[in-house]
């Protein structure tokens, strides 16, 4: 018996330690200047991190820097492409070049146009369209002191998508394009304006949770085609923006350098309410952008698990 025990302690003494596992590659997540790409790119980290063992860091880019930065692996993921205005960047980075990935659809179905309050077509109809913005009298109703007997029309963030220059001079509008320069500046002008029941034309999209807490009325614009669109690098864009599908893109290299990131980002996919569901409470409620993601995994348990690996 002594033999045995002194056995066991020798092979036991003699037995290798377990080899510690090898730490997992970073994963760059890009997230653009507005809210959903930031809570998407939350959303994918939380999971990368806490049920795959990837470290992560959200990549803070704008839409025109992204697409370099993806092809030579600076970053690895965008979670929420508009294509509207890009096409140019994705017939050359991914359909001629082959230097990004098309990563699949996202889920959200988006669409940029012109929006103003309730209460303004309560009061003029006509304002319902495009052609009510002709008529000078109802335009002047959203002059400003920056834009004289002009309409002021409330654009966002420069390097966002933005046809509206194009769009007033091609239909002969009496408006004056003023950048708000953010998500954040035209919310709070929508905010005041919704205080003071003031007039406001603005540029929007949606899925966003603003459609929750305002009375929200899209002016329509000339249909949009894809002929009008061909013609926006000689400035002919005169119709409405498209709904379009959203959608991933990848830096090539991501299969082979993270193969159960690539799978679970491909994964990545829900609905424009999902997304409303997380907006909402920063917002509205004061979540913190990670508060927001996390409450919504925690709600969604069985979808967030079927895109892991």
């Amino acid at each position: 018996m002594l033999c045995l025990l002194l056995l066991g302690t020798l092979l036991s003494a003699c037995a290798p330690e377990p080899t510690p596992e090898a730490p997992r590659t970073p994963i760059r997540i890009v997230a653009n200047s507005w809210l959903a790409s930031e809570l998407n790119a939350t959303v994918a980290k939380i999971m990368l991190e806490e049920e795959l063992g990837y470290p992560v860091e959200i990549v803070y880019l704008d839409e025109e820097e992204q697409w370099e930065a993806l092809a030579n692996g600076d970053a690895h993921v965008n979670l929420e492409v508009w294509q509207t205005g890009r096409s140019e960047d994705v017939a050359y980075y991914i359909e001629a070049q082959g230097l990004v990935e098309q990563g699949g659809n996202l889920g959200p179905v988006g669409k940029i146009g012109w929006f103003i309050p309730a209460y303004m077509r309560a009061e003029h109809p006509e304002l319902s369209t495009w052609e009510g913005f002709a008529d000078p009298e109802l335009a002047r109703l959203f002059a400003t002191e920056e834009t004289g007997d002009r309409g002021q029309f409330l654009a966002g963030d420069p390097s966002w998508v933005q046809f509206e220059e194009q769009i007033i001079e091609n239909l002969e509008l009496p408006l004056q394009v003023v950048c708000a320069n953010s998500e954040v500046a035209i919310l709070e002008a929508l905010a005041t304006a919704y205080a003071n029941q003031d007039p406001l034309l603005f540029y929007f999209w949606s899925p966003h949770w603003a459609f929750a807490q305002y009375d929200l009325i899209e002016v329509r614009l000339p249909p949009y085609s894809p002929e009008c669109y061909a013609r926006q690098a000689t400035g002919g864009v005169d119709c409405d923006y498209p709904a379009e599908q959203l959608f991933k893109i990848f830096w090539p290299g991501l299969r082979e350098y993270a193969p159960e990131a690539y799978e679970f980002l491909q994964n990545f996919y829900y609905t424009n309410s999902d997304q409303i569901e997380m907006l909402a409470p920063v917002e509205i409620d004061g979540l913190t952008v990670e508060e927001a993601a996390r409450a919504w995994i925690q709600n969604h348990p069985g979808l967030a698990q079927a895109w892991l690996p």
